[in-house]
């Protein structure tokens, strides 16, 4: 008899089989899935057994986002210094350990996003849940940045804020798609600048480091 913990584990595995599945198909073809169907076929799948997990390929790539973000969250927050870091220090310590799970992904975020690297708008669709998960995030460390007094309440604008963070956030994937740096050095400075910027906007001293972030954008458009 099947016990409700062997169900659990079915289910977890086949999700994974669909992620992977979808992932490496990207990455073979340089682009998604023609059709559910097929690609149900060839992972030796029904096609409504797709669906049990997820409703279409827009749904499988929004996973993707929230689980890079989850990796990014769990490991931050798992080191016991994140705890006595600035809201300015968490912030940047998401950011480098956020690019740092994008780059064990870069091939497959390139194939589907590498043509609207120039775009500043916003991340695709595919990263509007990421984007809810995110701003819960955002919303902590503006509290808190607001408690201690490193982040200033203004009417309004404050309100505002975890936006601001999330501008950042696509402003900084959109960068490191391009970029073709060593290491990807020039996206480590774009993220210590925007940053520095952002925190100094959000509380005091904003000319200097704006000024600073202006040059660097300068330098390398």
């Amino acid at each position: 008899m099947e016990t409700t913990t062997t169900k659990k584990a079915a289910k977890k595995d086949f999700r994974k089989l669909i992620l992977e599945g979808f992932v490496n198909h990207v990455l073979e073809h340089g682009s998604m899935p023609k059709s559910v169907f097929k690609f149900a076929k060839d992972l030796k799948m029904k096609e409504e057994e797709f669906y049990t997990y997820f409703t279409s390929f827009e749904s499988i790539k929004s996973a993707i986002w929230v689980s890079i973000f989850e990796s990014t969250l769990e490991q931050i927050e798992s080191q016991e210094v994140f705890k006595e870091y600035s809201v300015r220090e968490k912030f940047l310590s998401f950011l480098f350990t956020w690019i740092e799970e994008l780059k064990k992904n870069r091939s497959y975020l390139l194939s589907l996003y590498q043509d609207k690297a120039q775009s500043m708008k916003s991340l695709p669709l595919d990263a509007k849940e990421f984007k809810e998960k995110f701003k819960d995030f955002a919303g902590e460390i503006i509290l808190e940045g607001k408690e201690t007094q490193e982040i200033a309440n203004r009417p309004i604008i404050s309100d505002k804020y975890d936006e601001a963070l999330w501008l950042q956030v696509a402003f900084i994937f959109r960068f490191w798609l391009d970029d073709r740096s060593p290491r990807f050095e020039k996206t480590d400075a774009a993220i210590e600048k925007s940053v520095n910027l952002t925190f100094d906007l959000m509380g005091k001293s904003a000319l200097d480091s704006f000024l600073d972030f202006a040059k660097f954008l300068y330098q390398n458009k």
